[in-house]
């Protein structure tokens, strides 16, 4: 037995289990300088996202200059230190949202293997001209003008829809072909606008555009929309292009948002799944990017929000935020270059200029309380804007991180 105990000794030869040895140490010494590496690309990217260096260095701006246009209807019931504070909050808040997205895409391991290249379906698109089929009331105005004043910079055409006295944002599919057709003969390249669903041009054989879009918190846009129909020179203007349109009731336009939310009136009431048709029916944000199809009509259903997500991961380059323009600006220049090159510049070197579009001074404040009554009943809506926001986010963090 000591022979058999000496002789398995004498198996395992001395250099040998100094080489493993060796193989052991390097392996530890690898792992620790690769994650020394990684920890210090998350820290870089933590440093990046700390304020005021992360989106102020990116912009040059505060995180919520687009508050001041979205809600700049409120702006002349307030103090301007009200105001600034506003604006400040509204900073804050989006710096921890991001910070919140990066979080959890570190808590997820997804920070490790984010790419700018695969969130990019710029690169999927067939031929360059962008199709905006833009959403009522989350800043499209004022976006609009910004593409106008870069078609010069960026040497491109811009073309919109022609103003109609009862649009029509649903197709059926004939109608479908026939835009989709309509915009392939435009020349190259191009920027089209228009209020209308989601179109998928490659069901007609067609080569895909570059889809862009904005979204905006649903219930701060069913206000402005609330408002914005009830605004003096929205009438003024309905009735210089068509002269035949009766005026509204005065008593109608006269109801504030917080009575119409209050007394039940049909106008403020948003029951679920209830199917309505046209621009109209303001409620449905996600009705622009779900489609033309019936499953898309009911309000805040299930089967929209979820088709809606899919045409927004697959199809669209960028999906802005009204509240955060900075990160949007910052994204669009990253993914849809040939378009959107020096869009930060040209929108804050003459935002005195573009705040002024479609300023509804009208709109009075509403109620936290009256919107979180609202907000109940929109939490579909809620979700597709905050998946929006994250996307955006996530994009963003994209291309902040050291090219692999």
């Amino acid at each position: 037995m000591d022979y058999l105990l000496r002789y398995r000794r004498m198996t395992v030869p001395k250099r040998y289990a100094e080489f493993v040895a060796l193989i052991a140490i390097s392996c530890t010494l690898f792992l620790f300088l690769h994650t020394q590496s990684l920890t210090s690309r998350l820290r870089e990217m933590e440093d990046r996202l700390q304020p005021p260096s992360s989106l102020s260095a990116a912009s040059g701006l505060s995180g919520n200059s687009i508050s001041q246009v979205s809600a700049g209807a409120n702006q002349s019931h307030h103090p301007d230190e009200n105001n600034h504070h506003h604006q400040q909050h509204n900073h804050q808040e989006l710096i921890g949202n991001l910070h919140h997205t990066y979080n959890y895409l570190k808590s997820t391991g997804q920070m490790q293997t984010l790419k700018a290249t695969e969130l990019n379906n710029t690169r999927r698109a067939e031929i360059p001209i962008i199709f905006f089929n833009r959403v009522p009331k989350v800043g499209s105005q004022t976006f609009m003008e910004l593409l106008r004043r870069l078609a010069v910079r960026n040497d491109y055409t811009f073309h919109r829809d022609v103003v109609q006295r009862l649009e029509v944002i649903r197709l059926a599919p004939e109608r479908q072909q026939e835009l989709a057709e309509m915009v392939m003969d435009l020349p190259v390249p191009s920027v089209y606008v228009k209020h209308v669903c989601y179109t998928n041009f490659t069901r007609f054989g067609l080569p895909m555009p570059i889809y862009v879009n904005m979204v905006r918190d649903p219930v701060e846009r069913i206000i402005s929309w609330y408002y914005y129909v009830r605004a003096p020179w929205y009438y003024v203007e309905r009735k210089q292009a068509f002269p035949d349109l009766p005026l509204p009731d005065p008593r109608w336009l006269k109801k504030d948002f917080e009575t119409c939310v209050l007394q039940g009136d049909p106008e403020c009431t948003y029951s679920q799944n209830a199917v309505h048709e046209g621009i109209g029916d303001h409620r449905r944000q996600t009705l622009f990017f779900c489609g033309h199809g019936e499953e898309c009509l009911p309000f805040n259903s299930a089967g929209a929000l979820e088709r809606a997500k899919y045409a927004v991961e697959s199809q669209y380059a960028v999906v802005g935020v009204l509240e955060d323009l900075n990160t949007t600006l910052s994204v669009l220049e990253k993914y849809v270059p040939r378009f959107f090159t020096g869009a930060s510049s040209v929108y804050f070197n003459e935002v005195n200029v573009l705040q002024k579009i479609n300023k509804n001074s009208f709109k009075p404040p509403v109620s936290e309380e009256i919107k979180n009554l609202v907000r109940r009943n929109f939490t579909k809506e809620i979700e597709f804007y905050q998946f929006c926001k994250q996307r955006l986010y996530k994009q963003y963090l994209a291309t902040q991180l050291p090219r692999k």
